[in-house]
């Protein structure tokens, strides 16, 4: 038995050989320099490093689990999207029940020290659900019975998301879907009517959905000194961090925004100004280099897929990436309302560190098998 399985570890290693290791330093850079921002902001609350140890703990079971995805065959995923799509919304249903209140929404299933957010879960499985439905429909039959259809795919989990209410990761889906939609050949006027939609949508989100702080945040944006001291300070904050990290920072651990707590939820929403003023422009440049790297790699593979669900998989896989890093450090920067979106890899959150790194192992796997036929 333990021979088998000591086998059958060494058959995945080897598949490793044909891993496109680029992606692998992107992803280290990323890990590195959050684990580095985390343990800052322990630093400052003179704890025992809980949080530090507790994501390190949730990536290396994570990194684990990417490596069995990455050395396994992705296509097999598409066989069972069905099932996952459907156990992905019974949990969203079930975490508004019995979920746990975090931040003001009811998202989270908690069980002593660990927590999981079913949302998070939801991102992959739309990600699969997608790609495998545009698949099958992309140029020149993408019309607006493909639009429709993949639209009622992705509306149910974005309302069941909306009722926690989580804003933010409804976005996020509802983004995944509209990339989808641009790479399958949505027409113009299909993207004109969804604006419509979307309008009508968020009223009816702002009457009858959104809290009070959600609606704060909003109004911030537009306004940021609609509340100087509440929604519009974590923005203050924020700015006045990222200006203050100079060229080279003021070092790991004397950030005076994250050291003094003038920055709230530093390890999440804004970990990004927590890195650019303890790191300063040259950690920002590092962080953003890395995201650069990873997106040229993406682009690669898409054009050198040789069939459509592995091409529209590494588009989805993409399209969230690059949805979660524009809105994360948008709403550090001001450009957007504040909706808890953290920076894939970087901020604290272990359900979130475990989505993108099975997602990099998915990648991982197109690359291996690509090469491998």
């Amino acid at each position: 038995m333990i021979t088998s399985i000591f086998r059958l570890i060494s058959l995945k290693v080897r598949k490793l050989r044909g891993a496109d290791w680029l992606i692998v330093l992107a992803g280290f850079v990323f890990v590195l320099f959050g684990l580095a921002a985390i343990y800052s902001v322990d630093l400052s609350r003179g704890a025992e490093l809980f949080n530090i140890k507790k994501q390190l703990f949730a990536i290396v079971a994570a990194g684990i689990l990417a490596f069995f995805v990455a050395t396994s065959n992705y296509k097999l995923l598409r066989n069972y999207s069905l099932i996952l799509y459907i156990f992905g919304v019974v949990i969203l249903v079930a975490v508004l029940f019995f979920g746990t209140t975090v931040r003001g929404a009811r998202g989270w299933f908690v069980f002593d020290l660990v927590s999981v957010q079913p949302v998070e879960y939801m991102k992959l499985v739309l990600i699969l659900s997608l790609a495998s439905y545009f698949s099958q429909r992309a140029r020149p039959l993408f019309g607006l019975r493909e639009c429709l259809e993949s639209a009622l795919i992705s509306f149910v989990p974005i309302v069941l998301t909306l009722l926690q209410p989580d804003f933010g990761s409804a976005l996020i889906l509802a983004g995944i879907w509209f990339c989808f939609t641009l790479f399958a050949g949505m027409r113009f006027r299909f993207i004109a009517s969804l604006t419509g939609i979307f309008s009508v949508l968020f009223l009816f989100s702002w009457k009858f959905l959104f809290a009070a702080y959600q609606k704060a945040r909003i109004l911030t944006f537009f306004n940021p000194t609609f509340d100087p001291l509440g929604q519009g300070y974590n923005v203050s904050q924020a700015i006045i961090a990222i200006g203050a990290g100079g060229w080279f920072g003021r070092g790991l651990g004397f950030g005076s925004q994250s050291q003094l707590k003038f920055l709230p939820e530093s390890q999440n929403d804004f970990i990004f100004a927590v890195i650019a003023e303890e790191l300063g422009l040259l950690g920002v440049i590092l962080v953003l280099g890395a995201f650069a790297l990873l997106f040229l790699r993406f682009a690669f593979i898409i054009r050198t897929s040789r069939d459509n669900f592995s091409a529209f998989l590494v588009i989805g896989i993409a399209s969230t990436f690059f949805l979660q890093i524009l809105v994360n450090i948008g709403m550090n920067l001001g450009l957007f309302p504040v909706t808890g979106i953290g920076l894939p890899l970087v901020s604290y959150g272990g359900s979130s560190a475990a989505l993108f790194l099975i997602l990099l192992g998915i990648v991982q796997s197109i690359v291996i098998h690509e090469k491998r036929s």
